[in-house]
């Protein structure tokens, strides 16, 4: 039997709620009940008014029960306020740009970006993804990052009316809108006139998979197998062992390190060691980082392992001999001072395969003492990743935000001071994650669909970017789609330095 469930009095025999969501979402919608009416709130005491800053879910394809119940605390937080009286500015947004979605678009159609094709205005992306993802240019790729997220926030949206959230349908952003990227540009110029963003060519935090650099507040540390080789460096008294997860890092090698009290290696400070396979010669340094009570009680210091290498380089200003690339891959010629022939047999291999054939050259040479040891130890990941992070040396952009400063730091604990927690622990959570701030905030990804950075460089006699002379948009209206127009005399730029200056921001 089926039942008018709109009919005035009437009690059916078996009670259905079939037709109810459809039936109130779009009474919901037709009257405006959950609108922000903005002259009321204006007219109105600015306590009268509850803003809530909604965390834009990403556009990815589906939403799952983890949305709907954390979204659900927000509703009724939306909803109490409401019933206080006070006017509810809660608006929703999308994030639909960077990885995720890109992610998304290579598999939903089968394509993947090359930025060196050119835009083909008569593309249609295959009707069933192939093995071999089909390589189209940026233009198209974000062409079709626009429509793919276009029917997904749809469906977002469909969903979320369904739940029944209160929100104010009238008020909904996107990320990657066109007044969005202009907001983040003219903020990004702002930071840059006050000395707050940067660009530098350093080491870098990167995924190999995505090949794109990571922020620290992106990592995530996750238990994996490894093991520990101990290696015999020819010191002048003899051989002296280190042990390494890393033995493919072997051409790398810019020094060793013990702890300045370590008596075991106190008559090697200042004295040279060379490396096993390349004969290299490298310098034995002090650094209070080094575990004196741990393993051998003195490691080598690579270009780059881990981010400990990083500190030390930095700090001892040791040389640079990078060995791997963007993708992952030991780069096909061998850096400054490092015998070509021995590492050929390593180039353009994987750092699994490089390991491998590394340890068995070891074996070969009797520079590896006895078997690896397994251990299992943490590992840095992308959040989004499947694969371990590399530092790799890349030109980047950042904002200064004390990872370096200590005064900065202790500003950004006293400025949290100011703000009430609710609950109280979470003052404490932001105040440790500002203190465990170890470099400034890497703003820039290698990435095709994101808010492009407005600045572009002219190009020297050989073609390269001339970084010292960057040309930035007008501060307002920045929508930064082509490049502002050079002094005279200056070199045009190009593609390719608009590429060299078009990562984008997170």
């Amino acid at each position: 039997m089926s039942t008018d469930v709109t009919a005035p009095g009437t009690v059916p025999d078996k009670p259905t709620l079939d037709g109810l969501e459809a039936k109130w979402v779009a009474a919901w919608a037709q009257d405006d009940v959950y609108g922000f009416d903005r002259a009321a709130a204006l007219a109105a005491p600015r306590s009268q008014t509850y803003a809530i800053d909604t965390p834009p879910p990403t556009a990815s394809g589906s939403l799952h029960v983890g949305h709907v119940f954390s979204y659900t605390h927000t509703d009724i937080v939306a909803r109490y306020h409401r019933m206080t009286g006070k006017h509810v500015f809660y608006p929703m947004g999308w994030d639909d740009n960077g990885l995720p979605t890109e992610r998304r678009v290579q598999n939903y159609y089968g394509v993947r970006c090359d930025p060196s094709l050119p835009y083909d205005a008569s593309f249609t992306p295959p009707e069933k993804p192939g093995k071999d993802q089909l390589p189209i240019s940026r233009r198209n790729f974000v062409e079709l990052c626009e429509r793919l997220t276009a029917v997904d926030e749809a469906e977002f949206e469909k969903l979320w009316r369904q739940v029944g959230l209160s929100v104010d349908w009238s008020n909904v952003y996107r990320t990657i809108s066109e007044t969005s990227r202009a907001t983040a540009q003219r903020a990004f110029l702002h930071n840059l006139a006050r000395g707050e963003a940067y660009a530098q060519e350093a080491p870098t935090l990167w995924d190999v998979t995505f090949r794109t650099a990571v922020a620290q507040a992106e990592l995530e540390d996750r238990e994996r197998p490894g093991a520990y080789h101990r290696v015999a460096f020819a010191g002048p008294a003899g051989p002296v062992h280190i042990e390494t997860t890393r033995p493919e890092l072997l051409p790398a090698c810019v020094a060793l390190v013990a702890h300045p009290d370590d008596e075991r290696y106190q008559p090697l400070f200042g004295q040279t060691v060379r490396t096993p396979l390349f004969g290299v010669e490298v310098p034995v340094v002090a650094h209070r980082l080094a575990e004196k009570d741990k393993g051998s009680g003195i490691a080598m210091i690579c270009t780059f392992g881990d981010l400990t290498d990083v500190i030390w380089w930095r700090e001892l200003q040791l040389p640079t001999r990078a060995v791997i690339g963007w993708d992952g891959r030991l780069l096909p010629d061998a850096p400054d001072g490092v015998p070509a022939e021995v590492y050929a047999e390593l180039a353009g291999k994987t750092v699994f395969s490089a390991q491998q054939r590394i340890v068995e050259l070891l074996r070969e040479s009797g520079d590896l003492e006895g078997d690896p040891r397994p251990i299992t130890h943490q590992v840095k990941f992308f959040e989004k990743g499947e694969r371990p992070l590399e530092i790799v040396t890349t030109r980047q952009w950042y904002i200064r935000n004390g990872g370096r400063d200590a005064d900065l730091r202790t500003a950004l604990v006293a400025r949290g001071k100011e703000i009430q927690w609710i609950p109280e622990h979470m003052r404490h959570r932001y105040e440790n994650w500002v203190e465990g701030l170890n470099g400034d905030w890497l703003v820039s990804r290698q990435r095709f669909f994101g808010v492009p950075f407005p600045v572009w460089y002219p190009l020297d006699e050989a073609g390269e970017p001339v970084y010292e002379q960057p040309l930035l948009a007008p501060r307002s209206p920045c929508r930064s789609t082509r490049p502002p127009t050079c002094p005279p005399g200056t070199p045009r730029t190009s593609a390719a330095s608009r590429a060299a200056s078009w990562p984008t921001p997170t």
